[in-house]
């Protein structure tokens, strides 16, 4: 069994996790790393628990800016914000699929990223809407672009004796709208076989943040105007967004299944998020 430490303040747990090197893993709601551990495939040296730390930021803070989430926001808190709810509905629409509400109430919005699944549901919301995080460490912090941050299955930008300590989102552009749409063998309990956020802008531009169709979730955007309405504009602009998609074959569907239904799950996600838009905020 690993040792535990409970720290309260980040300098200690910051410490703490550099001294542990890559036998060191930090704990918030241990939806994924206790299951892990239970089933040998994660057999870290520490435990470090966050959730004693009193000076993390707040799990969630927002201002005309955008929003910020802090390590400990959970899915739980994230679905029931009134504002992540206007501004957000992909992302609340992604965190429900997450588990039922008891996994929601424990489980961590930068933890879900932090694993780096190629399936993790709020992925694709987040990618679609500019999402940052900010990774700290004992020399300081910085901050890197969420599409950045991924590097493979399992791998991110946020190294040994390193912390992510909040995701940042930018204020939606006024006349924008955004869907997300997952498809799975089982409701619930499942990974996701594929899934899709879209996001329209105001002008017609597109971007997509796709899950489980590559090794880490993937985001692709095209330029505005993409003329929705007319199967002549919106066919090659899909085509586009599409190409970096290379899902392969596994227990959850073929490829060419994957690549099928990543499509159609694309189209209704586009036409929900064109739906969305504030027709008397979109540019002329």
């Amino acid at each position: 069994m690993p040792k535990y430490y409970r720290p309260t303040t980040r300098a200690d747990a910051l410490a703490a996790l550099a001294e542990g090197g890559a036998g060191a893993r930090p704990l918030v709601g241990g939806t994924d790393l206790l299951v892990g551990l239970r089933h040998h495939t994660l057999e870290p040296d520490l435990l470090v628990d966050l959730k004693a730390v009193t000076d993390l930021p707040e799990p969630i803070a927002v201002d005309d800016e955008g929003m910020r989430f802090g390590a400990t926001c959970t899915l739980g808190e994230l679905v029931e914000h009134p504002v992540v709810r206007e501004w957000y509905p992909a992302l609340v629409e992604a965190a429900l699929t997450v588990g039922s509400v008891a996994i929601r109430n424990r489980a961590s919005l930068v933890a879900n990223s932090c694993n780096a699944s190629p399936a993790a549901d709020t992925a694709p919301p987040l990618l679609v809407h500019g999402a940052r995080v900010t990774i700290a460490s004992l020399d300081g912090d910085r901050t890197a672009a969420l599409d950045d941050f991924f590097l493979g299955p399992r791998r991110t930008l946020c190294g040994p004796g390193e912390l992510v300590t909040r995701i940042e989102l930018p204020r939606p552009a006024p006349g924008s709208g955004a869907a997300f749409r997952r498809l799975t063998r089982r409701r619930g309990v499942d990974l996701a076989t594929v899934s899709v956020a879209a996001g329209v802008g105001p002008d017609g531009a597109l971007v997509l943040g796709m899950g489980a169709v590559g090794p880490r979730p993937l985001r692709a955007e095209v330029p505005g105007p993409v003329d929705l309405d007319d199967e002549a504009s919106l066919a090659p602009a899909l085509d586009r967004l599409l190409a970096a998609a290379t899902p392969i074959s596994d227990v959850r569907g073929s490829r060419e299944y994957r690549l099928a239904t990543l499509r159609v799950l694309t189209t209704r996600a586009v036409r929900t998020a064109a739906s969305r838009r504030n027709p008397r905020e979109m540019a002329s």
